[in-house]
């Protein structure tokens, strides 16, 4: 069957045939006699033509005549005029006040010219907060990220056997080798190999770690030192814990950096705790008692003591901005800050909101463990057994969805993910059902790391303990899993 198409022209042969494709494609193309195209036809001329297509190919049966442009007829001429131009122009009449005494009092006045009451009660003032000047932020603290020169320089002088080894014991310890040895044993057993010798690639793992252990305790501690004065505390106090291991307290090449360590955690700390205690008075005296609520549950150190006049000043504040006419949402962020600070039995407003919504009462009965006063403000009987809550988390907004390695997207709500039946914490390790058993330390563990960041809700302060001194700092003793706190 035929079909019309547009064809392009592509060149003329000696013979007097005409080789041609598709207007504006590679194929079909082919060839034409040149009877069949038009005469004056040129090279890259566009023309109509009428192809059927075989088994054969595509041949060029007909050329259609090009379309000619017809002059258009029927056309309205348009005569110019000969009289002037005269434009037009618009004036609005100036609106004069009126004023003729038969105007009628407004209904929102509360008196007229005769000075006559109006019956309508006056409108109710919305309570406006006037937000407070801002604070300049501290920069933020660097988290650490150790090298591998010492750990480098151990693996290259270990022989290349001993290498796989020393990786697996870096990256879990002797549990990894053992565990790696175990699947490699199971493979082979399901080829029908022999197994591996286990107990002699475990004991090569227990020899090569105590100098994986230094070397890598080396590396984290001359990264802290080259930006000593703006680590994370939590880094420094990690490095600080893991050079109590005896196998890296014995090492002579650690002795003068474990020293340099300790002293400098000791002066971080008491910088870090006068800046806390300086941004709290500062956010306190502009009135940003929200800000000064929620630093001053976030210590530096655990037990740092909280000054007795400092406490008094935020718990007035903080009394102060719970009136009775406070927006509810002003209501909810003051308690959830103050809920975790250590004056958190010290507010106690005089009486509560005047608008109680859910989202407030929901409140309420959460925090009722942690401030009991304010349970009884508003009529919430606490549970003696309810447990005490956490702070809530900040909830992140147009996070991009994550993917697994296999390309289908993480679960982010419905319900806990599940690992091997076990539903997932949001740390990514499974949570240990109830009833479970703790699992007993191994001897060959890795020591343990520095304390984590989420830390409890500080103690409340009582009035006679207010000026009390701190307590010592616990001793640290051994264990078999490394150096931990008593």
């Amino acid at each position: 069957m035929s079909r019309r198409i547009e064809i392009e022209l592509t060149s003329k042969r000696e013979d007097g045939t005409w080789t041609w494709r598709a207007a504006g494609a590679r194929e079909p193309k082919g060839v034409v006699e040149s009877t069949v195209v038009p005469s004056g036809s040129s090279v890259k001329d566009v023309l109509r033509a009428e192809v059927e297509t075989d088994l054969d190919g595509t041949r060029v049966l007909s050329i259609l005549p090009s379309k000619q442009k017809t002059a258009r007829t029927g056309l309205l001429e348009i005569l110019p005029n000969d009289k002037p131009f005269e434009p037009v122009t618009q004036k609005l009449a100036r609106k004069e006040r009126r004023d003729d005494g038969k105007r009628g009092p407004r209904r929102d006045r509360p008196a007229n010219k005769d000075g006559e009451k109006s019956d309508r009660a006056q409108r109710p003032r919305r309570p406006h907060f006037e937000t407070p000047p801002e604070l300049p932020m501290r920069p933020k603290a660097k988290r650490l990220r150790a090298g591998r020169t010492h750990v480098d320089a151990v693996l290259k002088d270990l022989p290349e056997a001993q290498r796989a080894i020393a990786e697996k014991v870096l990256s879990g310890g002797v549990p990894a080798v053992r565990a790696a040895v175990d699947q490699q044993n199971k493979t082979a057993v399901a080829a029908g190999q022999e197994k591996i010798p286990a107990d002699g690639v475990v004991q090569m793992a227990e020899q090569l770690l105590p100098s994986l252990r230094v070397a890598e305790w080396l590396d984290k501690a001359e990264g802290a030192q080259r930006i000593i004065a703006e680590i994370d505390l939590r880094d420094l106090r990690a490095i600080v814990v893991a050079s109590n291991d005896p196998v890296i307290a014995r090492d002579e090449s650690t002795r003068t950096l474990v020293g340099a360590m300790k002293a400098a955690l000791a002066k971080r700390q008491d910088d870090e705790t006068k800046n806390w205690l300086d941004d709290i008075q500062a956010a306190t005296n502009v009135g940003r008692v929200v800000r000064a609520l929620k630093l001053s549950s976030q210590p530096p150190k655990a037990g740092v003591p909280f000054p007795g006049a400092l406490a008094a000043q935020l718990a007035a504040a903080t009394t102060a901005a719970l009136t009775i006419d406070a927006p509810t949402d002003r209501w909810i962020a003051l308690l959830e800050a103050a809920a975790f600070s250590p004056i958190r039995l010290q507010v106690n407003p005089a009486s509560p909101s005047s608008t109680v919504s859910a989202e407030l009462t929901k409140t309420v009965m959460r925090l009722g463990p942690l401030m009991p006063q304010i349970a009884a403000l508003y009529g919430v009987v606490v549970d003696p057994k309810a447990h005490a809550p956490r702070p809530l988390r900040p909830q992140r907004q147009d996070k991009p969805q994550a993917k697994r390695p296999d390309g289908r997207p993480e679960r982010t709500n419905g319900g806990p993910e599940r690992t091997n039946g076990r539903p997932v914490r949001t740390n990514g390790r499974p949570e240990r059902s109830e009833g479970a058993a703790p699992k007993s330390p191994r001897r060959d563990a890795r020591p343990t790391p520095a304390p984590d960041e989420v830390q409890p809700a500080p103690a409340p302060v009582q009035p006679e303990a207010l000026d009390a001194k701190p307590a010592p700092a616990p001793p640290i003793v051994e264990n078999e899993t490394g150096p931990a706190t008593e």
